[in-house]
């Protein structure tokens, strides 16, 4: 189990760092969207790409974003039962939602994806609109970031096993949305 663990915390410092380029995907989208705006309205310049860069940059903050979410136990959960449980049921329910849903439907997404981006990425697919972006770097966060998501549940699925087997310890605190 140690090795495994080893694996999870490997996983887990690669989606720290990932993580932090979808932070910074954050402020730049604001930057470029505060700029595009500017340059409309003061002197009505705009352009397609501009636009596109603000998608591109949504992309990679969800796709990139999500594994490290993941990993800090902040990802959008159905709260009816799991905040009345104690850590062991919290980490059985956790599990329960990473084998069969988590893992099956990002595994899928991953593999699927790939040759969407392959397609875009041969064939140089441009945006169809006036002054647009090239395609592929949008297309390739969908197999990167699904196929981070499924280290990162592989990696929760070590550490819930661990944890329940007495050899971990792990704060499976969640706090609750504000309603």
């Amino acid at each position: 189990m140690k090795g495994l663990l080893s694996f999870a915390h490997a996983i887990d410092w690669l989606n720290e760092r990932v993580g932090r380029i979808a932070v910074w995907a954050v402020l730049i989208a604001c930057l470029v969207s505060a700029g595009n705006a500017t340059l409309r309205y003061l002197i009505s310049n705009s352009s397609n790409a501009w636009l596109e860069l603000q998608w591109y940059l949504f992309g990679a903050m969800v796709l990139l974003g999500a594994p490290f979410v993941l990993k800090m136990n902040e990802h959008v959960r159905v709260d009816v039962i799991y905040s009345r449980l104690g850590p062991k049921g919290q980490a059985c329910i956790d599990l329960f939602g990473l084998v069969l849903f988590l893992m099956p439907a990002a595994c899928l997404l991953a593999w699927m994806s790939w040759p969407w981006f392959v397609d875009s990425f041969v064939h140089s697919e441009m945006s169809s609109n006036a002054g647009g972006l090239i395609r592929w770097p949008v297309k390739l966060m969908l197999p990167v970031g699904f196929t981070l998501l499924v280290l990162q549940g592989l990696a929760e699925i070590v550490k819930r096993v661990a944890f329940l087997r007495g050899e971990y310890a792990m704060d499976l605190h969640y706090e609750r949305p504000l309603q």
